[in-house]
């Protein structure tokens, strides 16, 4: 017989923002991390990381990135440059670039190019003028759809993706697979850690059919 663990049960309404914080960071594991990219209205490039990040819908095909502002209400330099230009880049970070990454979350003023800082190479976005970061694995370049105010400085942007760039080593242009193990995505975990996607398994969801076929056989097998 399974043994079910034992749980324990937490109150949101009875934790503190640090505390539902930690929980959630430690729970909701591996996250992706959007490495993102803007430009004010006078064209000063800025990058951060996020790992309050996702993907929604494709159809229309919307992300999200869940950014949180200074306790002061003031924008950080992402939300305040989507709010100018409507335009902002995702670039998916591989094992390759965490350092670089990691660099980018500096808090730098806004008249520091962190790109630059961390010696990303960069060329001007194709659909959108967020420059995109060559080294990246994959970049969904977005213009921003709706931005959701969600506390005192806290807000969830939703971009549609109009247009991404993909390493050509790692798609097949006929059949759009693309090879996860190139990509060599890494996720973001809690606290300090991060997490590499390299140990990959397969899982095909069944008919009902199919698993009303393996339930016979496993009774059958049982007997």
């Amino acid at each position: 017989m399974t043994t079910i663990p034992a749980h324990t049960h937490f109150d949101f309404a009875k934790l503190n923002e640090r505390e539902r914080y930690k929980i959630l960071i430690g729970t909701v594991i591996p996250r992706p991390i959007a490495l993102v990219t803007t430009v004010n209205k006078q064209g000063q490039p800025n990058a951060g990381p996020f790992s309050f990040f996702n993907v929604l819908t494709h159809d229309p095909a919307i992300v999200a990135i869940g950014v949180e502002n200074y306790a002061d209400m003031r924008f950080k330099d992402t939300a305040r440059n989507i709010r100018e230009t409507g335009e902002f880049t995702v670039h998916i970070c591989d094992n390759a670039l965490v350092d670089q990454m990691e660099v980018c979350a500096i808090k730098f003023g806004p008249e520091v190019d962190e790109m630059e800082e961390a010696g990303l190479a960069t060329v001007r976005g194709q659909m959108v003028r967020s420059p995109r970061i060559l080294a990246a694995p994959a970049a969904l370049e977005c213009r921003r759809h709706t931005t959701l105010q969600v506390g005192p400085a806290r807000e969830i942007i939703l971009g549609e993706v109009v247009g991404v760039f993909v390493r050509s080593d790692a798609v097949n242009s006929s059949n759009l697979h693309i090879d996860q193990h190139l990509m060599d995505a890494v996720g973001r975990m809690g606290g300090h850690t991060y997490a590499r996607t390299r140990d990959q398994f397969d899982i095909k969801t069944l008919t009902e059919e199919e698993w009303r076929l393996r339930k016979r056989a496993a009774k059958s097998a049982a007997m």
